[in-house]
């Protein structure tokens, strides 16, 4: 007998594939199994046993016919019947008796397999082999899209991921830890998430953008007593599978092939059980035990008429009839899932009862093949989708990047990051990280946290542990942040930097900082942006001292004026962009320092000298190519910092005298050629700035600025320097380097308190020993040739090097 065994494959499959078997197929598998053992038993049967038996027939013969019959008997070498005699009952009927005939089993043989062929009905002698076949076709189309190219990868693929995404600790943590709530948990994470929506729809808002906390359980904030539970080879499986998962969908849900495959077999397996129904229910009655066969073979073997035994015909009846029940179980089964197939919608997929469940609230649906694959997998268990699912919510990537991150990055490490920032704080900066570590709020000595490059920032309430904290740097970072870290921040945070590329990096919630002293915005702002209601809720920073725009505004914001009651500095660096509209300078009556750096002016603004409080004034990289308005400086009376750097300045007007304030004065990068006289009638003058011009001239008036420390005449044309400048004896930096100056005067060594001297680039054969007089000038302030410096006298050069 022929084993089942021996058709396994055309059946046989993964045994992960288990999981996309829902309970029909399964019961239609084990239907299958049924119908070709039933198949099987029959093309045994007619293999191993005699499939018919024929015995000559004995017919009612005429008079002559009986004359006929008898020659036939004579010549055939047989005995000749003797008439019938007629029984008492039934005249007409001839007892029959068994005769003696000289047939043999080669003839017999003969006759059996002649009416075989010819008076047995095709579907009694072929019945077996159509249920084998008809099987077979079954178990195909049950498993056909298992074994097509186009959707076997996909499955192949996803049994494979999904089987890492089950048995990952990372998923048996996730859901633990929020199957582990009690009823009264979820009911608190519900109001305190009901709460921060609030506080997020008010006027100042707890977060960045519309994005709120109600994406993000609380569940979900990190713990620092389980943060190492996961191991550092778990955490990093688990972030690969995140990957493999994002990268699985964006390629499954482009198509639905799965699920035209499926419905396609199906359909086909409903049609092959109609017809398979339509001709058995026909032919059934077709399997009779006894068959009549006429054969013209009188001649050979003496006998017409036979009448034959179908030895296989009752069994193959009732195998027949239990072999109709399973294909017409196996139809309806195929009905119902036409019927599951098309009442539903399977090319969608909701996780609404998982986030129900688990309090994941941003686990997306899915569509086409994908959502076709997880509703299969219900069928099996719905626990495999629930806890697939933890992979496609970004609350569980981020939780599980924190986890990796503070694994990484522990307090001792941060710690050695720890530097000194250009306002005297001690700075932490963290660089293109994944996220914010935890571990950062362990480090209460911290000053000034900045953040560059880092996506999907979450401040949390944990920040409160900084008391120290005062300064935030936001670089390219976009950020969310607690109520109670928003209340933190209120309350403490004194320096605010934030450099954007796109308006929405820009955090709402920086403009309900009250105590805020210092704003730096770097990024973009258009024209419209700059106009809108974002930029006038800075009337709020009630506090607000310093304010520096880095951007391309083309006039100052109605906002920034609503703020100058209180603003003391502003910078604006425009970038090129012409600034125009500078009336409303003259309402910050209190600003002590103004920058307005490569704004495109061409003439110094007039609503400038209406600053009576202003100290500093930095015109630099404009388009300043006269200055005949510094005569209105005078009205300044505090103003003792002015620098016109970096313009088209080719002359200094005489009205300069008139600053008599000025301290610092800076004039580099211009296109100066004649100092006049009277700029040296500013005596309060300690620093002078004249590098980059064309200057070659430097007037001995110079020794008037008896308060002169800093003077610098880098790149220019001086040719000599007066010996008056020698008498500025306070003089601690003196740059003449690039120049054409061929002596240096021995009266250098006047310049006791000298420190830094640039004299390199120039035609000088010989440095005066006079510089050894110069007690605070060491090699490191000499700026030189190598070849001039060992001019100088070796004691010279000894006390030079000393420290």
């Amino acid at each position: 007998m022929i084993p089942v065994t021996e058709f396994r494959q055309f059946s046989e499959q993964q045994p992960a594939f288990r999981v996309l078997k829902p309970w029909w197929d399964v019961f239609t598998d084990y239907l299958s199994v049924a119908m070709l053992m039933i198949g099987v038993f029959g093309c045994t049967l007619q293999v191993m046993q005699d499939k018919i038996i024929c015995l000559p027939k004995r017919v009612q013969p005429s008079q002559n016919h009986s004359s006929v019959s008898n020659a036939s008997q004579a010549v055939a070498g047989t005995t000749p019947l003797p008439p019938p005699k007629p029984s008492p009952t039934n005249p007409a009927t001839v007892e029959m008796k068994g005769l003696k005939t000289d047939l043999d089993l080669q003839q017999y043989s003969f006759i059996n397999q002649m009416c075989y062929e010819r008076a047995l009905h095709w579907y009694a002698k072929y019945f077996p082999y159509l249920v084998l076949i008809h099987t077979l076709v079954f178990m195909l189309c049950s498993n056909f899209w298992f074994k097509f190219p186009g959707s076997s990868s996909k499955i192949e693929h996803f049994i494979s991921i999904l089987g890492k995404c089950f048995d990952s600790p990372w998923t048996t943590r996730a859901l633990s830890e929020v199957s582990g709530e009690d009823s009264e948990e979820k009911d608190n994470r519900k109001n305190n998430m009901s709460r921060s929506n609030t506080i997020q729809s008010g006027p100042e808002g707890s977060l960045v953008n519309s994005q709120s906390l109600k994406s993000i359980p609380e569940k979900f904030v990190v713990d620092k007593s389980t943060a190492g539970a996961l191991d550092k080879k778990e955490g990093e499986q688990a972030k690969a599978l995140f990957e493999k998962v994002k990268k699985f969908r964006l390629h499954v849900e482009e198509g639905d092939i799965l699920y035209a495959m499926y419905v396609r077999q199906t359909v086909l397996k409903v049609i092959k059980f109609l017809i398979i129904i339509a001709y058995n229910s026909a032919l059934v009655s077709r399997v009779q035990f006894t068959v009549d066969c006429n054969v013209d073979i009188q001649d050979m073997t003496g006998y017409k008429n036979f009448s034959c035994n179908h030895t296989m015909a009752h069994l193959f009846s009732k195998l027949s009839f239990c072999y109709l029940c399973f294909v017409s179980i196996y139809g309806l089964t195929c009905l119902y899932t036409l019927y599951w197939l098309f009442y539903r919608s399977l090319r969608e997929y909701s996780f609404e009862y998982v986030r129900q469940e688990t309090g994941i609230d941003d686990i997306p649906d899915v569509k086409n093949d994908f959502a076709f694959m997880l509703h299969m997998i219900d069928q099996y268990d719905p626990l495999y989708s629930k806890r697939f699912a933890v992979f496609l919510s970004e609350v569980s990537e981020n939780k599980l990047k924190q986890l990796n991150l503070n694994n990484e990055w522990t307090p001792d490490k941060l710690r050695q990051k720890l530097q000194t920032n250009a306002h005297n704080r001690l700075e932490l900066p963290l660089i293109m990280l994944s996220g914010l570590p935890d571990t950062v709020f362990e480090i209460t000595e911290l000053q000034s946290l900045k953040l560059e490059i880092i996506k999907n920032v979450m401040i949390p309430a944990t920040i409160a542990q900084l008391d120290n904290l005062q300064e935030l740097s936001l670089h390219q970072c976009s950020v969310k942040i607690h109520s109670a870290a928003l209340s933190f921040l209120k309350e403490n945070l004194k320096v605010l930097s934030v450099k954007f590329d796109d308006m929405r990096e820009l955090p709402l919630w920086m403009y309900g900082l009250r105590n805020l002293e210092e704003l730096y915005l770097v990024g973009s702002l258009s024209h419209d942006i700059s106009r809108n209601v974002t930029l006038e809720s800075l009337r709020d920073l009630k506090s607000l001292k310093i304010l520096s725009i880095k951007s391309n505004v083309s006039k100052i914001p109605q906002a920034v004026v609503d703020v100058s009651s209180h603003l003391q500095k502003m910078c604006i660096h425009n970038d090129g962009t012409k600034l125009v509209m500078l009336n409303n300078l003259k309402k910050m009556t209190n600003l002590t320092e103004l920058e307005l750096v490569h704004c495109d002016l061409e003439r110094i603004p007039h609503a400038v000298f209406s600053l009576l409080s202003l100290q500093e004034l930095d015109l630099k990289e404009n388009n300043l190519k006269s200055i005949e308005e510094i005569v209105s400086f005078q009205h300044l009376r505090k103003l003792t910092v002015l620098k016109l750097w970096h313009n088209s300045i080719t002359y200094i007007p005489e009205h300069i005298k008139k600053l008599t304030s000025l301290e610092r004065l800076s004039f580099s990068h211009n296109k100066i050629e004649v100092l006049p006289s009277h700029l040296f009638l500013c005596n309060k003058i300690r620093y002078l700035e004249l590098s980059y011009n064309d200057i070659r001239f430097i007037p001995p008036e110079i020794g008037v600025l008896q308060s002169l420390q800093y003077f610098s005449i880098t790149c220019n044309k001086v040719e000599s320097l007066p010996d008056e400048l020698y008498f500025c004896k306070k003089l601690k930096t003196l740059k003449i380097g690039k120049n054409s100056l061929s002596v240096l005067s021995p009266k250098i060594g006047n310049l006791l308190v000298l420190s830094y001297l640039d004299v390199k680039g120039n035609h000088f054969e010989i440095l005066p020993p006079e510089l050894g007089d110069c007690r605070a000038l060491k090699r490191a302030g000499l700026v030189v040739e190598d070849a001039l410096f060992e001019t100088l006298p070796s004691d010279v050069r000894e006390q030079m090097k000393t420290e």
